[in-house]
């Protein structure tokens, strides 16, 4: 790809992150090009055909809420609204697998609680007065561990608080980062059932956020090439000059930008005396060919068990391990068969093991500490032409979808700005 007067981009990475800046900067005008190491777009949210079950999965089911405003956004961009499915109102159903209780809790819309006060809205043995000490993360100076804000024992947190924070920060809550708790607070929880209403995309992952973007890009003229693995970036003064593709080496104009959308390990490595997170956690899913029965909820969390989120979907039941550690060295046909007897106390099925499919993402979130959260750069770095995306940077978020969308968009706003004076490195 040739500069033009205006500048070319290169994104570097076809995730979430990559894409989602490529779309903001699609039919500006500008030369954009995206480069994927692997050969298949998606990142940590990709749909791909597994010949073991026999059909296509995703590495993982992805969960947002309906206050995830970024994300609802980059799908409609792209045409992908109605990829997203949940129910008409907000509501998270749970199972104990210790006392065999099942709940629903139903958040009330508007922004006073009344649901706290409805003994059938809120979560079982508790009490509204419970509810009161949530008020503290709104308002979280600094950052520290959840439990050194909020009670972290009892049946409120226990049947509810955890199993929710656990998804978003895919960290144990007790020692997760406050700061970010109180975010996801401020943004979903707090402003009621109209901003925390689960959506998911039964029709996988890839359908949803991926292919109608690289679709959008390719009706506005942006390649996506694959099996492109960037080795270096070279410097001049406060500028990139040059990537190095290996084979070949693409020396960048005046006005042209790069925006790195990898990896927070990978971008430490290309990026010369970057700080980021350097502790991460794995996510364990499991996907099980077979119809789930009719009355089966689409999503059950799980509370006592080692699954932690189940999904009815269309021909399969998958379901979530968060924060998996050990389970990542367990063998596979082990972790399949435990994972599966939840499925099956959770269904009330009676089946044997159906065909199935562990995947292991052994590095797939930063780890949501405190001490993780302050290593996280922002966009900008100290080459005027050079700017970082992912759910790894300062979203002020958790590694979610919605950070990952966001990080994008913010990329894509400093590219548009680049003929600016030289950036200092937040």
């Amino acid at each position: 790809m040739h500069s033009s007067d205006r500048g070319a981009v290169h994104i570097v990475g076809a995730g979430v992150a990559g894409l989602a800046a490529a779309v903001q900067l699609a039919g500006t005008g500008r030369s954009i090009v995206v480069h994927e190491a692997t050969a298949q777009p998606g990142g940590r949210c990709r749909t791909f055909y597994d010949h073991v079950t026999d059909m296509p999965i995703d590495n993982g089911t992805h969960l947002l809420l309906s206050g995830n405003h970024a994300a609802l956004a980059y799908l409609a961009r792209i045409g992908a609204a109605s990829a997203l499915e949940g129910p008409p109102d907000a509501e998270f159903q749970f199972v104990d697998l210790a006392s065999r209780e099942r709940w629903t809790v139903r958040f009330s819309d508007g922004l006073f609680p009344w649901w706290i006060f409805d003994a059938t809205a809120r979560v079982p043995q508790t009490r509204a007065p419970d509810y009161l000490s949530l008020a503290r993360l709104l308002w979280v100076s600094g950052d520290r561990q959840l439990a050194d804000i909020i009670d972290c024992r009892g049946p409120l947190y226990e049947r509810l608080i955890a199993p929710l924070f656990l998804a978003a920060l895919n960290h144990a809550p007790a020692s997760g980062s406050g700061k970010l708790v109180g975010a996801i607070m401020r943004e979903t929880l707090a402003l009621g059932g109209k901003a925390c209403r689960p959506l998911i995309a039964p029709g996988g992952i890839g359908a949803a956020l991926i292919e109608p973007a690289l679709g959008y890009l390719r009706d506005r003229g942006v390649p996506v090439v694959l099996r492109h693995v960037l080795y270096g970036l070279r410097f001049t003064d406060n500028r990139v000059c040059a990537l190095d593709f290996g084979d070949e080496t693409l020396a960048l104009g005046e006005h042209d930008s790069v925006v790195l959308a990898v990896p927070a390990y990978a971008a430490g490595v290309l990026v010369p005396g970057l700080q980021t997170p350097s502790a991460f956690c794995g996510i364990v899913n499991a996907h099980f060919r077979c119809d789930p029965p009719a009355h089966q909820p689409r999503m059950v969390g799980v509370v006592n068990g080692t699954a932690e989120w189940i999904f009815a979907l269309p021909g399969r039941i998958s379901a979530t391990v968060s924060d998996a550690g050990d389970l990542m060295d367990l063998p596979r046909e082990q972790l399949a068969e435990t994972i599966w007897r939840d499925v099956a106390a959770v269904t009330g099925s009676s089946a044997p093991l159906p065909r199935w499919q562990i995947v292991r993402e052994r590095r797939a979130t930063f780890a949501a500490t405190p001490e993780e959260n302050a290593k996280r750069p922002g966009p900008d770095t100290a080459w005027r032409n050079l700017f970082l995306a992912g759910d790894w940077t300062a979203t002020g978020l958790p590694a979610t979808i919605e950070g990952a969308v966001r990080s994008g968009n913010r990329a894509a706003e400093r590219v548009a700005r680049a003929r600016g004076p030289r950036r200092v490195a937040a």
